[in-house]
């Protein structure tokens, strides 16, 4: 399997125009990513990561515009938003009817949630602009698997990834989760941002 540099960027990119699958290093973690405006594109993510269909993956997004395009931004959130993102946060939004309606879920429910990120990575924004849509982004491993920590076990157990993308991770504490959908915030994960400082920001 090719191991891209991060300068290879267009070559990366067409990869994942042309519905592809590749592994990225993130903020936190290693990562899987694929295009979200392509129903082929999610499920060869679905095959990669062996996940339920009906479960859905987060978005990185690169900025507030694109989390605005295809999630509904009240105050809350966007408190959030301005305070704590780029960073350690991920948002659980009620996800608007148009964005991504191919998956198995959208309309069988009166709302749709969609979990939200943004990263400070330079390669990662340079790659979403390429590309030019937001990109599912999961963890690099197997459904109910641990991480991959190197790029020799994600190509071990992600053997059908159409390339991998070196780079450092740092491996540290995953992002804090928030849910919004219910109008009241709902902390689904501990993690870098406590729930004290979320609720502190909501408070100005």
């Amino acid at each position: 399997m090719k191991r891209y540099k991060q300068s290879e960027i267009e070559e990366i990119a067409t990869i994942l125009k042309n519905d592809g699958v590749i592994s990225v290093p993130t903020d936190t973690v290693y990562g899987i990513c694929a295009r979200i405006n392509s129903s082929k594109a999610y499920n060869n993510l679905v095959k990669v990561k062996n996940r339920p269909s009906t479960k859905s993956f987060p978005v990185l997004c690169k900025d507030l515009e694109q989390i605005k395009s295809i999630a509904n931004v009240d105050k809350k959130a966007l408190k959030l938003i301005k305070a704590f993102m780029p960073g350690p946060l991920t948002l659980v939004l009620n996800k608007r009817p148009e964005a991504f309606s191919y998956i198995n879920n959208a309309g069988a429910r009166e709302t749709d949630e969609v979990a939200v990120r943004m990263i400070p990575s330079k390669f990662l924004n340079e790659l979403i602009d390429k590309v030019g849509s937001p990109l599912f982004l999961t963890s690099a491993n197997k459904s109910g698997m641990d991480v991959c920590r190197s790029l020799d076990e994600i190509e071990e157990e992600c053997p059908t990834l159409d390339g991998m993308v070196m780079g450092d991770v740092s491996f540290g504490e995953a992002s804090t989760i928030v849910d919004l959908t219910l109008g009241d915030i709902k902390i689904q994960r501990q993690g870098p941002i406590k729930e004290d400082e979320i609720i502190k920001v909501l408070k100005i």
